[in-house]
């Protein structure tokens, strides 16, 4: 039986390469840092690296590496086991407490990722007789959460709040017992920050809750770090936030859902990735508990990585590049065609820029680009160089 199966899936792997579509993985040697070691996928060697998530350079900071051996010595490896068996520590406990008191929240639980804690909302939270209405570029997580729940679905326009009061009203018409409205804090690929104000101010006219991924903003957007719901001053307006500790907060993996208490108390019952699928390691979240300590004083930090991201942004624009606008660390390089921002990111890589290439189905057609991701760990010459790479390679894509 497989062998015409084998076929099938060759001829579907030589179209994606045909396209430009192929996203290769490249290996690095290294602990993530502003600079890594390529060891294959790529021209071997030290690169400076501007496309990992690591946006306050924590990824391999002293302190949460300490941290997280001191955490292996005290509770061990893993867990073995799901929460409500026996894979509940002291630490998992202190982690969803500092968290809650972090961002506000009433109380948060703690999940294996964001993907698993956006796929286990919706279903819990919302039946056939309730809708939910999302960001049309809301993450995939978010997309297929939905696609789990038997709620109505409604997608309002990117950012549109005209639509998106246009698809309130038809979810009020159609008898919606709740109402959820869920969004992206930053949308990642292009590096947009949702109008978060304005989505309040809609759910209270027409009694809906407020769900917000906060993935791409948690621990640097804000004045204090805590997110686009800061950013925007409504931070006791939203719900539900959800988000990871694969990015600013450490980079490792991990995800949680801080919410009002009720929300959290029915999700630690019902929501299957978190009564399914193993506790978080104990070294994960002693460590994010460190990164928590650390981001109390992490204002330099914060304003080392809006200063990096306004460096690159300002030259790049200088330079003549599409780089769409906002103030994001997630700075995006607009380039079109897929297989040209394929052979640009290679061109970089040989100039030891590490980034990638992002090409459908991850964009829309015709909108491939290389996002370009900023982090305090990257001097100001590192900047420069990075900037200084793509113009090199830009020409010899034009020669």
């Amino acid at each position: 039986m497989f062998d015409s199966v084998r076929d099938d899936l060759r001829a579907t792997l030589d179209e994606i390469r045909a396209a430009g579509l192929h996203k290769p993985e490249r290996v690095i040697g290294t602990p993530q840092s502003a600079t890594v070691s390529v060891t294959a996928g790529g021209r071997p060697g030290e690169v400076l690296n501007f496309c990992a998530n690591n946006y306050l350079g924590l990824a391999d900071h002293p302190e949460v590496v300490a941290a997280a051996h001191e955490a292996l010595d005290r509770w061990g490896y893993g867990m073995a086991s799901v929460r409500f068996i026996c894979g509940t520590q002291e630490v998992h406990k202190e982690l969803e407490a500092r968290l809650s008191s972090f961002l506000g929240q009433e109380d948060t639980i703690l999940y294996s990722s964001c993907f698993d804690a956006n796929g286990g909302v919706f279903e819990t939270l919302l039946g056939p007789e309730d809708a939910v209405i999302s960001d049309a570029l809301n993450h995939a997580s978010i997309i297929d959460g939905i696609r789990l729940s038997k709620a109505r679905r409604f997608r309002y326009a990117n950012r549109d709040m005209a639509d998106l009061e246009a698809q309130l009203k038809e979810a009020v018409a159609g008898g919606a017992r709740r109402k959820l409205i869920v969004t992206d804090g930053v949308f990642s690929m292009d590096g947009y920050v949702a109008p978060l104000a304005d989505i309040c101010d809609l759910a209270d006219r027409y009694d809906a809750m407020v769900m917000v991924d906060d993935s791409h903003a948690v621990g640097f957007v804000g004045p204090g770090g805590r997110g686009t719901p800061e950013l925007h001053g409504v931070m006791d307006r939203v719900d539900i936030i959800t988000g990871t500790l694969g990015k600013a907060l450490g980079g490792a993996s991990g995800g949680y859902v801080a919410a009002r208490a009720e929300i959290v108390a029915l999700l630690r019952q019902r929501s299957r990735p978190y009564l399914f699928s193993n506790t978080l390691a104990p070294v994960i979240a002693a460590a994010s508990l460190k990164v928590l300590d650390l981001l109390e004083s992490a204002g330099d930090l914060r304003e080392k990585l809006a200063s990096n991201t306004a460096l690159f942004r300002r030259r790049m624009t200088e330079e003549g590049f599409d780089v769409l606008p906002g103030d994001h660390a997630i700075a995006p390089v607009m380039i079109g065609d897929a297989a040209e921002a394929g052979r640009m990111a290679e061109l970089l890589l040989e100039r030891g820029v590490y980034v990638i290439g992002f090409s459908y189905p991850v964009v829309p057609q015709g909108q491939a680009r290389i996002r370009v991701q900023l982090s305090a760990a990257h001097s100001t010459e590192d900047v420069d160089r990075a900037v200084d790479a793509f113009v090199a390679a830009r020409a010899e894509l034009a020669a």
